[in-house]
């Protein structure tokens, strides 16, 4: 097969998993930065040009959007999907799962669990936000941010109010969610392909940290998953339309419980932690779809 990786740089760690992963099993893989590719938008026969040239016909790419590249690497990838190419995860199954408030609400939808939340415009009804999610403590979300960046602990009241004052001062979408104390700064990273989990690891937050990202110090290492973690991580991604996705969950008193689901989810602390080819499996995943099944949404949101 012809596979494009669309991703900013050749030299990121999933990158080069993905395309070493893809020459290993015979395949020509191709590393595409989207932000170089501009579209001829036409009916007849549209076009991907990069650095000047049009792209050839590729059988399968690997998107590798970046979150604040979202809207035009999305464009990217409907484009290749107006030419017949197969994509590991579709431009709007991107879009969904970057959009925290719309992925919750589909979520939700679908019965799966989540902590309790809490989504408000006015700074008049931040006194009944904080009882909707039980009072403090709570999390607070910005709505664009990501790796921990924009999420914020307030563990009183007047804390809590303070904060998101400040938050929509500056205009920022926020979510006001419950405190999972019992999750202890622990959260659980499931790596989804197709219709299995095919890797899970436990992200430990450093001391005094209650965010568990690997990039803020956190500690990782294999986990085994009870059968309805499984089955929750598997829900998730469908329900967002996601092939490949990371599915985080925390371990609550009333059972799992998704608080993101990723759909560009980082390779390098996933394989560390569990020795696991999990590159391997998505290049599996394209070898047995991309030829059988078009780009098909699986969600109707």
């Amino acid at each position: 097969m012809k596979i494009a990786i669309l991703s900013r740089s050749a030299t990121l760690y999933s990158t080069q998993r993905l395309q070493a992963a893809g020459v290993e099993r015979g395949h020509e893989v191709h590393v595409i930065d989207y932000l170089r590719c501009y579209m001829n938008i036409t009916s007849h026969k549209p076009l991907v040009i990069y650095q000047g040239k049009p792209l050839e016909k590729f059988d399968a790419i690997v998107p590798r959007i970046g979150a604040s590249k979202t809207f035009y690497g999305t464009a990217v990838v409907r484009q290749f999907e107006m030419m017949g190419v197969f994509t590991a995860n579709s431009s709007q199954a991107i879009s969904r799962s970057r959009d925290k408030l719309r992925c919750l609400q589909l979520l939700a939808k679908k019965g799966i669990g989540l902590p309790v939340t809490g989504f408000a415009h006015s700074p008049k009804d931040i006194e009944s936000l904080i009882d909707i999610v039980g009072g403090p403590p709570l999390v607070i979300k910005v709505l664009e941010g990501t790796q921990g960046i924009g999420v914020v602990l307030a563990e009183s009241h007047q804390a809590a109010k303070s904060v998101m004052e400040a938050f929509r001062g500056i205009d920022a979408n926020i979510l006001v969610q419950e405190f999972i104390k019992e999750a202890g700064g622990m959260d659980i990273r499931c790596f989804v392909v197709g219709d299995k989990v095919v890797a899970a690891m436990k992200r430990q937050g450093a001391a005094g940290e209650f965010r568990s990202n690997l990039h803020r110090g956190g500690t990782s290492e294999k986990i085994k998953l009870t059968p309805e973690e499984r089955s929750t991580a598997v829900r998730a991604a469908k329900a967002m339309g996601l092939n490949v996705a990371g599915v985080d969950i925390l371990r609550s008193n009333h059972g799992p419980v998704v608080i993101e689901v990723n759909s560009s989810p980082g390779l390098k602390g996933i394989e560390a932690a569990t020795q696991q080819d999990v590159a391997g499996k998505i290049i599996e995943f394209l070898e047995k779809n991309a030829g059988l099944v078009k780009n098909g949404d699986r969600c109707q949101y």
